[in-house]
């Protein structure tokens, strides 16, 4: 069974309000099992033309598992506190 990855490029545009999402989203990765490999570290454009913003990758078990975490009624709190307060770009991908 392959592994799964959500990869997040995040534009904040109100910081206050956000700590509350990144408050609900974190008690959401815990109950989801989620191994979180990058969260808002340092990003450096290699190639191309990329605005990064806030990078976050969570891993997890499966693809299933993936979408589990992001349907999740502890997630869809987070997604709910989120809202106006950043642009999210988000999706799931298989990986090792």
């Amino acid at each position: 069974m392959s592994s799964a990855y959500v990869i997040a490029s995040v534009t904040v545009t109100n910081p206050a309000q956000y700590d509350e999402y990144r408050k609900l989203s974190t008690e959401a990765m815990r109950v989801h099992g989620a191994e979180v490999c990058v969260r808002g570290g340092k990003a450096e454009v290699l190639e191309g033309e990329f605005d990064p913003g806030r990078i976050v990758v969570l891993k997890f078990p499966s693809m299933e598992a993936a979408r589990a975490f992001y349907d999740s009624p502890e997630y869809r709190k987070a997604r709910a506190a989120r809202e106006g307060a950043a642009v999210m770009r988000l999706l799931a991908v298989e990986g090792v």
